[in-house]
Parts: structure tokens; C-alpha cells; sequence
């Protein structure tokens, strides 16, 4: 278990520590973001087609541990599960350095023969994150891909989130802006356990078959 000694000191302005799954293309969303603020840091994990489950996570885990401050971790595709690995391996609790995490169209790990890179990462852990964490899936998304979204942000005690995930994807960093104004206690309440919103969390899950 690793203990970090950095606290989740407001005074500093946190890292965001951008994590593709794949080189990142001309126009991406990521690529955008890093050239629109000095604190958006791309980390490239490599080995793109036959990625190394425990490379990926100590690359990960390096990262978090060099950054000196706060981090807010944001993956797209397969890139969540180095996040969920590195939380299992390193027994992360609430007492870390992330402050939150987005998680954008994570691979349907319900369905892991669509993706053979999957077969790379064995199960996809599925305990609660200790941190405030979004699950966004793409609008454009087929109806499986949107229920795998929300079963899996219903594991990590996230929150789901549909949108549309291109150009910019300025809607995106305003959710990003909502992510380092949380406070770094426990997870964010999943939509639907809102008692506020039964009518909601109902449908939603009647929807996605949980």
C-alpha cells in the first residue's frame, strides 16, 4: 500500500493529468485542453495495440506520485482501466492525491471479446473509487454502450453523464471546472440514489437493466 504525504492543499492549482488510450489525433479534445491551459498535462501510457496492463498502471501511478500536487485524472477509452488498476493495486483510499477523475466512453466491460485488448487487463475492478468520479458516454453511443456506462458508473459510485464528445468538447471542460471545485471526500452521490430524483433513478435504471 502506498501512503502519500502530499495533502489536498487548495491553495494549489491542481494537475490534470490527461490519459489517452491511443496516439492522440489532430483536433482531439485532449489535445485542445493541453494547449489551453499550462496545468493539462498529456500522459502517453505507448504500447497503443498491445497495451501492458502493470506498464500501464505504474505509468500511471508515476505520474500521480511526481505531480506534487493535487491531480485530477482524465482518460478516454480503454486508458479507465488503467485508473481502476491503479486504485485496486495501490489500495488507494480516500487519502490520496487525485481529487477526481473523468472517465470519458470506457470500453464496454460488459461485452470484453469487442475489444481484444481488453483480454490484456483480466476483469475490470469494480469497487467504489475514492474520489468524486464522472462517467461520460458518447451521445452517438449504440443503447449497449450507453447501459454499460451506466452499470459501470453505478460500480465505481460515479455519476453518469451523456454527451456528445467532439471537436472541443467544451461542455466537457466546464465539467472538468465542476470536478476541481469538489471537495476530495468519498465519491460523488450517483445521480440515482438521489431520493429527490426516485422518478429518474428509476427509469434509469429500468432503462439500463440494473
Amino acid at each position: 500500500m502506498t501512503h502519500y504525504r502530499y495533502p489536498h492543499a487548495r491553495d494549489h492549482v491542481p494537475l490534470i493529468l490527461l490519459v489517452p488510450a491511443a496516439p492522440l489525433r489532430e483536433g482531439h479534445w485532449m489535445q485542445r485542453w493541453a494547449q489551453w491551459s499550462e496545468h493539462c498535462r498529456v500522459l502517453e501510457l505507448g504500447m497503443w495495440d498491445e497495451p501492458h496492463r502493470n506498464t500501464w498502471v505504474n505509468k500511471l501511478n508515476l505520474a500521480i506520485r511526481r505531480a506534487d500536487r493535487p491531480v485530477v485524472v482524465v482518460t478516454d477509452d480503454i486508458a479507465a482501466l488503467a485508473l481502476a488498476w491503479w486504485v485496486q493495486f495501490e489500495s488507494v483510499g480516500p487519502e490520496n492525491p487525485v481529487l477526481g477523475a473523468i472517465v470519458v466512453n470506457p470500453p464496454n466491460m460488459d461485452l470484453p471479446g469487442a475489444d481484444p485488448r481488453l483480454s490484456r487487463f483480466g476483469a475490470c475492478p469494480r469497487q467504489t473509487l475514492p474520489f468524486p468520479t464522472f462517467v461520460v458516454s458518447d451521445l452517438d453511443a449504440s443503447a449497449a454502450q450507453q447501459r454499460a456506462v451506466i452499470r459501470l458508473a453505478r460500480d465505481w459510485g460515479a455519476s453518469p453523464v451523456c454527451d456528445q464528445t467532439r471537436g472541443d468538447w467544451a461542455s466537457g471542460w466546464m465539467l472538468l471546472q465542476t470536478v476541481l471545485e469538489l471537495e476530495p471526500v468519498g465519491a460523488v452521490t450517483p445521480q440515482w440514489s438521489q431520493d429527490e430524483n426516485v422518478a429518474v433513478r428509476e427509469a434509469l435504471r429500468q432503462w439500463a437493466g440494473i
